[in-house]
């Protein structure tokens, strides 16, 4: 069991949660919207063909996880809770502008509009429910080795929960999207491009939650891992 920090929380501790919270929900969104375009990244190894969904994806990982070593499970878990319902907002306000026709000068035509969100519902839906299982995977996966470790070794949670639930997330994701539309080794090279290049990223990322967490520790007076800020 956590110990909950007694430190008392400013206002300063509710708007770092905060900003954190809007970073996170804007990068889901941002995730949603451009995921329809597929693209080839060549890391100088291996050329990777992923969504343009995926390149910001992983900044929600690494928020979640340091929202899960600063403020703990039960509030992180609300983050993806809202952030899901955020991502279904943004699908609802896109289905209304469908609704309605383009002037005849207007600058995005509706054929433009419906090639880009309208006809990517399947893409889109495919996006939200990966995200919503993965990130409840990760939250819970993270804590579970923080426990493991007795609070040691940040590395082991940051980089073993995200590599299993980006695992989750990515083949969710492309099965859904692609599942009668290619063939199995097909959805398969996809699901292991994806995956790996998430696995790189996750491994990269590490330096930065060192960091976050450092910052936030000596920010809040938080002597050990096993204390949270608790509002």
């Amino acid at each position: 069991m956590s110990r909950k920090s007694e430190i008392p929380i400013t206002d300063k501790a509710r708007r770092d949660f905060m900003l954190l919270s809007a970073l996170f929900v804007s990068a889901l969104i941002t995730c949603n919207l451009i995921a329809n375009k597929f693209v080839a990244l060549d890391l100088g190894f291996k050329t990777f063909i992923i969504s343009a969904g995926v390149l910001p994806y992983p900044i929600t990982f690494l928020i979640t996880d340091i929202l899960s070593e600063i403020y703990g499970k039960k509030k992180t878990q609300e983050v993806v809770l809202f952030g899901f319902a955020a991502a279904l907002f943004t699908l609802l306000i896109l289905l209304l502008g469908a609704s309605f026709e383009a002037i005849p000068n207007s600058v995005v035509s509706d054929e433009t509009y419906n090639q880009v969100f309208k006809n990517s519902w399947r893409l889109i839906g495919a996006s939200m429910v990966a995200y919503i299982v993965a990130q409840l995977v990760d939250v819970r996966l993270f804590h579970f080795w923080k426990r493991l470790t007795k609070g040691r070794m940040l590395w082991v949670r940051n980089n073993f929960s995200t590599i299993l639930s980006q695992l989750v997330d990515t083949t969710l994701v492309v099965t859904i999207i692609f599942i009668g539309r290619e063939d199995l080794p097909t959805i398969g090279r996809y699901i292991l491009d994806g995956w790996i290049f998430k696995v790189i990223i996750a491994a990269l990322d590490t330096p930065f939650f060192y960091a976050g967490v450092y910052w936030y520790r000596k920010k809040y007076h938080l002597s050990s891992a096993h204390q949270e800020v608790d509002f």
